[in-house]
C-alpha cells in the first residue's frame, strides 16, 4: 500500500503536470472505483473545472478545483488503497487491463486512474462543502509527520500508558497520519527498539531517537521518490528507489547493514515486521 512518501511523490508529479488545465471529460470504467451514488453525475460535475493544487493529507490527494463562476472550490479526491496508480499520459497509449477511470485535458493528455485490487476510491466534494464531510476517513487522521503538531512530546503522550506494540501504535493513522508497514519498520531500526517492544516501556530517549528517525526515513525515501515492491508507480510510470537503500524492510534473511546479523521477520496483529535482533531491543 502507498505510504505517505510515495502518496507525496504523486502529488509532486501531478501537480507538475496537470494544473491550469479544464478536465474535458472522461471515463468511468469500474463504478464502485467512485464513491458517489451516482457515478455519472461525478463526471458531469468535475467537467470543465481546472485542477489548482493538489493536496496531500496522511495518505489521502485532494485537488483543489475551480470554480469561475463560484468564490468557492470543490475538491477530488483520491485514495490509492494497496495497489491504486494514478498515471499521466497520452490517450493514444493503450489502456492498462486495470484502467477504472479516465480523465481527459487538453492536448491529447489522460489521467488514468489505475488499480488492480479495486480497493481504491475517487470522491467528488461540491463547493463550499468541507472535504471532511464527503471523505469521512479525514476526520481520524493524527497530526502529519512534518508539522509543528507532531512534536516529540505530542508522541510522548500518545505513547503514554499504551499497552501495545510500538510498531502497532505507528501504524494508527489516528495517532500519526501517513505512515504505513514500510517506514515503521524502518525508523524501528533507525531508532533500535524492537518492534515488540510495549509503547508503555519506551523510555524518553527512546522517544525523541524515533521521533527523530521517523523524520529522517520519511524524508529519505521521499528524495527517493518512495518505494517500490510491486505496484507503486509515481505519475510517469516509474518506479520508485527507497527498496534499494532499506535498512529492514523486505530484507528477511539478509544481512543487517550495520552489524551482518541476519534480518528477521515476525507477525504483529496479522502484519510483518521486520528488524534486527541485535541492532534492535
Amino acid at each position: 500500500m502507498p505510504e505517505l512518501p510515495e502518496v507525496e511523490t504523486v502529488r509532486r508529479g501531478l501537480n507538475q503536470v496537470t494544473l491550469a488545465q479544464p478536465i474535458a471529460g472522461g471515463e468511468i470504467l469500474l463504478e464502485r472505483s467512485i464513491a458517489h451514488p451516482h457515478p455519472g453525475e461525478f463526471l458531469a460535475a468535475v467537467t470543465g473545472l481546472s485542477i489548482q493544487q493538489w493536496h496531500r493529507r496522511g495518505k489521502y490527494l485532494l485537488a483543489e478545483l475551480s470554480h469561475d463562476s463560484e468564490a468557492s472550490v470543490s475538491w477530488l479526491g483520491v485514495h490509492l488503497r494497496m495497489t491504486g496508480q494514478l498515471l499521466w499520459m497520452s490517450e493514444a497509449e493503450p489502456l492498462q487491463k486495470h484502467c477504472r477511470v479516465r480523465f481527459s485535458f487538453p492536448a491529447g493528455q489522460e489521467l488514468r486512474f489505475v488499480d488492480q485490487r479495486t480497493f481504491g476510491q475517487i470522491w467528488w466534494v461540491p463547493p463550499g462543502t468541507p472535504p471532511d464531510l464527503v471523505m469521512t476517513g479525514l476526520t481520524r487522521l493524527g497530526p502529519e509527520p512534518f508539522s509543528p503538531e507532531f512534536s516529540v512530546a505530542y508522541l510522548s503522550q500518545a505513547l503514554q500508558g499504551r499497552q501495545r506494540p510500538i510498531k502497532n501504535a505507528l501504524l494508527d493513522q489516528a495517532m500519526v497520519a501517513g505512515i504505513g508497514n514500510i517506514y515503521a519498520d524502518e525508523a524501528l531500526f533507525l531508532s533500535g527498539i524492537l518492534p515488540q517492544r510495549l509503547s508503555a516501556e519506551l523510555t524518553s530517549a527512546q522517544i525523541e531517537r524515533l521521533h527523530g528517525a521517523i523524520l529522517k526515513v520519511l524524508q529519505d525515501s521521499i528524495n527517493s521518490r518512495g518505494t517500490t515492491f510491486s505496484d507503486f508507480r509515481d505519475v510517469s510510470g516509474i518506479n520508485g528507489n527507497y527498496g534499494g537503500i532499506a535498512w529492514v524492510y523486505d530484507r528477511k534473511g539478509e544481512k543487517c547493514r550495520v552489524c551482518e546479523c541476519l534480518i528477521e521477520r515476525s507477525k504483529l496483529a496479522g502484519r510483518s515486521a521486520h528488524f534486527c535482533p541485535s541492532c534492535q531491543h
